[in-house]
């Protein structure tokens, strides 16, 4: 579970930002760290020790938790006189369903926030999944919903967050990693759906991005986040922060990479569409997505390579989807059903997106993802 008054530090950050508030303090003193020594060593840093790192906080504090003193530390940079806990009803904004949505201080960047209308359509029992939403991207409107604010398990969809907080920190996707035998037994022992990489074999970035996606392999996305954080927990951390940035924080929270259940890994249905809609404006995602199918590079392990397939493409495609070519990321264990989130595109390049979660076969979630399309898609 997050540390004790995390999730308060994350809400003092939102209210930082969005009011130009300081709110990380980096070592950058002359000859401090001079270099690449600097570089290096901030690169290290996860996000909660470059909140601390440099801080000014009094004796006393040694006996406070990591989020204690993240929260200590952002309360301190922060006058609190005047400031209150975020969010919808302290903010004074409106929610959709009580959803958040991101932005940056200077207002610049889109906000990801969809308003059910009068228009929107309760689903019920022409579909299946427990949970359900379909949006417009282009109007920013829910079109039909179904228990889409409701807490739900994400299973293997976690890896759209996945590769998205990959895909923003990595620079070289020819870059190498090897795979570790901690990675080959941590997905063995959780019984993970695997691209198929093998231990000590060295493998492409590119290789895990789309290993990550087109098989959901674990393994594709723990060498992701060891690339980038050095750790699996590391990795987490950042894909925590971006939830904050996304505004999701007080509905989604995340505990590891690959999709594991764990009674702290959540979302909602609404929540992991405005996660997808996010990494199809990254354009690294939206490639991997798109993808039928991927050849991987050649190594000792796969003289070959291996053949990957995209297998939400791949049982979607010869379903009717109403003319719209659909992309997207399956998920399954037994807390979620089976579920997956979905992007279309129309003929004019307008974009839909489509979340559901506890179908009872994977066949029956394709199908409910290919009649939301097919009914509410703009023909």
């Amino acid at each position: 579970p997050p540390p004790e008054g995390y999730r308060k530090a994350q809400r003092l950050m939102r209210q930082a930002e969005k009011f130009g508030r300081p709110v990380i303090t980096f070592v950058d003193t002359p000859g401090a760290y001079p270099g690449k020594e600097a570089e290096e060593q901030e690169a290290q840093l996860t996000p909660g020790q470059k909140l601390l790192e440099g801080s000014a906080l009094e004796e006393g504090t040694a006996g406070l938790t990591l989020g204690q003193k993240i929260r200590t530390e952002l309360e301190r940079q922060i006058p609190s006189a005047g400031w209150q806990d975020s969010g919808p009803e302290a903010s004074g904004e409106e929610g959709a369903g009580g959803a958040g949505g991101i932005g940056s201080a200077d207002g610049g960047e889109k906000v990801y926030r969809y308003a059910e209308t009068e228009n929107t359509l309760k689903l019920g029992e022409e579909i299946v999944s427990t949970y359900a939403v379909f949006v417009d991207t282009q109007e920013d409107t829910i079109l039909a919903s179904k228990e889409a604010f409701t807490r739900m398990v994400p299973a293997s969809m976690t890896k759209v967050l996945t590769l998205l907080v990959a895909a923003e920190r990595i620079e070289n996707l020819d870059d190498t990693f090897t795979i570790t035998q901690e990675i080959v037994d941590y997905s063995f022992r959780n019984d993970c759906s695997c691209a198929g990489f093998e231990k000590e074999e060295v493998v492409t970035i590119r290789d895990l991005l789309y290993g990550t996606v087109l098989p959901s392999g674990a393994d594709a996305a723990l060498g992701l986040a060891h690339y980038v954080s050095g750790s699996q927990e590391a990795f987490v951390e950042l894909m925590n922060a971006k939830l904050t940035e996304l505004g999701l924080s007080e509905t989604s929270h995340f505990t590891n990479c690959v999709g594991i259940y764990d009674i702290d890994h959540y979302t909602t249905a609404y929540d992991m569409a405005v996660i997808m809609e996010a990494a199809i404006q990254n354009e690294i995602c939206r490639e991997v997505f798109s993808a039928r199918t991927f050849e991987t590079s050649l190594t000792s392990q796969h003289p070959e390579g291996m053949l990957l397939s995209n297998w939400f493409v791949r049982r979607i495609e010869d379903k009717d989807t109403g003319g719209m070519k659909v992309f997207g990321k399956t998920g399954f264990v037994d807390e979620s059903g089976s579920c997956a989130a979905s992007f279309g595109t129309d003929e004019n390049g307008e974009i839909y997106i489509c979340v559901t979660a506890n179908a009872y076969s994977k066949w029956s979630c394709i199908n409910d993802h290919a009649k939301l399309y097919q009914d509410f898609g703009k023909k």
